[in-house]
């Protein structure tokens, strides 16, 4: 935006780099240029002021297939004014001589015109084309054409705009249109993830049988070896009940040859013991024969008072010792 200097009776305005100014004065051009900066009377100057800069402007045109489907294409253009002089004659791009402001919206009328020729464009592009075919259509394919269009549009032509470039977005139909549109593609994804979920289940299974088998051969192996086990531990026993068996029949037989040794010296000694005593009471026999009746007498109260219970008292009374000593007496005499 141009700056205006305001003095008495007069004023100064400066351009800037992008912008070209053209003044007119009483109906003729008195300044005009890129950056200009000059004096003027607000009386009777009327300036233009018009941007040479590159802009984009944003467009949305809407087209109807050959089978009747209307599909929206966003697009955005670069433009610029290549020729300002001309743009300022056909478009008002008058200026606030007090602050510098467009007095219009041109910018809102260049893009009317922008956007008019290219759904003008698109449509010449498109016609004729069914539905599919403008969805799968190339968009650069579409930004050449529509292109070669706007640059052909005589309306752009006359106010001096040359336009630059043009891109596409994607270009979609109707909201139910492209639901219906994408539905056998999702189907088609739907049954892909479906597919995929059932070979991953599948494959769980067969590796959860895998699992199941590895873990029955395990069992299967470990009853085999438990088998082992319990036959060699049946072996182990019953080499050790023979083991037993066999050192109890020695020692049985050990036992009974020690018995019967201990019986024959027990037998022998009895016997030399018997033959002993019998020689001894043979003895005793024949020497009490020769002993006389005193010493028998005498022999047998020595066992008998080795052999009478034990006395603490003894009584004696009178007529126990008459009796006795008349016993006595009486075998004297005899």
């Amino acid at each position: 935006m141009a700056t205006i200097t305001r003095f008495p009776l007069v004023r100064h305005l400066r351009g800037t780099a992008t912008t070209h100014i053209e003044c007119l004065a009483n109906g003729r051009r008195r300044e005009a240029g890129v950056g200009a900066t000059f004096w003027f009377r607000p009386m009777t100057a009327a300036i233009s002021e018009i941007p040479i800069d590159d802009r984009e402007q944003e467009a949305l045109v809407r087209v109807r297939t050959s089978d009747l489907q209307e599909v929206t294409a966003p697009a955005t253009i670069t433009y610029r004014f290549a020729a300002p002089a001309q743009a300022a004659a056909r478009v008002d791009f008058s200026i606030d001589l007090g602050n510098g402001t467009w007095l219009e919206n041109p910018l809102e009328t260049v893009g009317a015109m922008i956007n008019g020729a290219a759904t003008a464009a698109v449509t010449a592009t498109l016609t004729g084309l069914s539905l599919r075919e403008v969805l799968t259509l190339d968009a650069s394919n579409l930004a050449t054409h529509t292109l070669a269009g706007l640059r052909g549009d005589e309306r752009l032509v006359a106010i001096g705009v040359e336009v630059i470039g043009i891109r596409f977005s994607l270009l979609r139909p109707e909201p139910e249109v492209e639901r219906a549109l994408q539905m056998p593609a999702r189907e088609q994804v739907q049954q892909e993830a479906d597919k995929a979920t059932f070979e991953r289940r599948a494959l769980a299974v067969e590796r959860e049988a895998a699992i199941g088998e590895n873990e029955l051969a395990n069992q299967i192996e470990l009853a085999r070896r438990q088998e082992q086990l319990i036959a060699q531990k049946g072996a182990n026993s019953k080499r050790e009940a023979e083991d037993a068996a066999k050192a109890d029949e020695v020692r049985v037989h050990a036992e009974a040859g020690r018995s019967a040794t201990l019986a024959k010296a027990k037998a022998e000694a009895t016997r030399v013991l018997g033959a002993a005593e019998a020689e001894a009471e043979a003895a005793k026999l024949a020497a009490y024969q020769e002993a006389g009746r005193d010493v028998l007498i005498g022999l047998a109260l020595r066992e008998l008072a080795a052999n009478l219970p034990q006395v603490d008292q003894l009584v004696l009374t009178p007529d126990l010792l008459t009796g006795m000593l008349g016993r006595l007496t009486g075998a004297q005499q005899d």
